[in-house]
């Protein structure tokens, strides 16, 4: 049985910072990518963040790169997003998922969490 426990999140400010957290437990030795995603109110699941096991890269959406980052934590088996300079559109809930392929569609992720409310707001 494969978790993905969420933390973090909450209320800030345009401009600020603010960090989610992800932890995987389980059998998750076989899935070499763990990634975020975000929803927001009416609009699909977006791609945020991806971290590849099997060569260490990265990759971001266009509407974060260059403000979030993600750091792995293989020890700890957790994956970190750290977001700054916050927009009001980067509001939503944010997605933990753990798969088999760094892409940004949805569906071809295999494990979630439950999700965690974001809101950037004045």
């Amino acid at each position: 049985q494969v978790q993905l426990t969420q933390s973090g999140g909450g209320l800030e400010r345009p401009g600020n910072s603010l960090r989610v957290s992800c932890r995987a437990s389980g059998r998750t030795s076989s899935m070499k990518v763990m990634a975020w995603f975000r929803q927001a109110p009416g609009k699909e699941r977006e791609f945020v963040a991806a971290h590849r096991e099997t060569d260490d890269r990265t990759f971001y959406g266009d509407p974060v790169k260059g403000r979030f980052t993600i750091t792995r934590d293989f020890a700890k088996d957790t994956l970190d997003l750290q977001m700054t300079d916050l927009k009001v559109e980067d509001t939503g809930v944010y997605y933990c998922t753990l798969g088999w392929q760094a892409t940004t569609v949805p569906t071809t992720y295999t494990y979630w969490g439950k999700g965690t409310l974001v809101t950037v707001s004045s």
